[in-house]
């Protein structure tokens, strides 16, 4: 995609992150102004419904992104029985938005993360669809020591190639996941190519992974169109 396509797609995305799922003119989602401030919306994926909170001012990561979106519209796709005995973690939560939705379906643990900045808007998110007993908020920068976690069985990450420094300490903490997740933990990631930059995390990320086009979606020709992809990473 030419540099100037790029740049208008990014500047459609700030303007209104989830217009890639508005398909007929039939909306999914409400759409969201670039200057968002404590706003609850009203989501709805099929057979999960859910509120969440939306605020720009913890930063970029507290609102919803067109990759979070992709991603949770995927685990509804499977259904249930994808998430019913797995333990979930999610890297650069933001919102919440995709573990909610793995609550939602019947994980029966699930660890959304993100920088300090974003654990009120996770844990608001968490009370406000009464998922206390399932869903817990913690900590965790990329590149640092993780937090102690029991069991890992999934791992998802939306929305989370963006920033080009923080891309080998996201290749950091998705290996040392990787190497104390359980032996059939499946790790989905999901992005939108934004920047010529985006194939440094990709170089590095093909040290210690390999990955493979999630082949089972049914919207991937929508959001494929929007240059964003659904992977399945395994480790090496």
């Amino acid at each position: 995609m030419p540099g100037s396509d790029i740049a208008e797609e990014e500047q459609l995305d700030f303007s209104d992150p989830l217009r890639h799922l508005r398909v007929d003119d039939e909306a999914l989602v409400p759409v969201q102004p670039p200057s968002i401030q404590r706003q609850i919306q009203n989501l709805n994926f099929g057979s999960v419904e859910l509120q969440l909170l939306v605020d720009a001012g913890p930063g970029c990561g507290g609102i919803a992104w067109p990759a979070g979106e992709v991603l949770s519209n995927y685990l509804v796709h499977r259904g249930s029985a994808y998430l019913a005995e797995r333990h979930v973690l999610e890297l650069g939560s933001g919102t919440g938005l995709v573990g909610l939705v793995a609550a939602k379906l019947g994980s029966p643990k699930v660890i959304i993360t993100d920088q300090s900045p974003l654990l009120n808007m996770m844990n608001q998110n968490v009370a406000l669809n009464k998922l206390s007993d399932v869903v817990v908020p913690l900590e965790l920068d990329w590149g640092k020591e993780l937090p102690k976690l029991e069991r890992v069985d999934m791992i998802l990450a939306a929305d989370c190639v963006y920033f080009e420094p923080s891309f080998p300490l996201l290749v950091e903490t998705l290996t040392a996941l990787s190497n104390i997740a359980s032996q059939q933990c499946e790790i989905l990631f999901c992005y939108k190519n934004r920047r010529k930059a985006d194939k440094r995390f990709f170089t590095l990320l093909k040290k210690t992974f390999i990955w493979s086009d999630v082949n089972d979606d049914p919207q991937s020709a929508v959001y494929r169109r929007e240059g964003i992809s659904l992977l399945r990473l395994t480790p090496k």
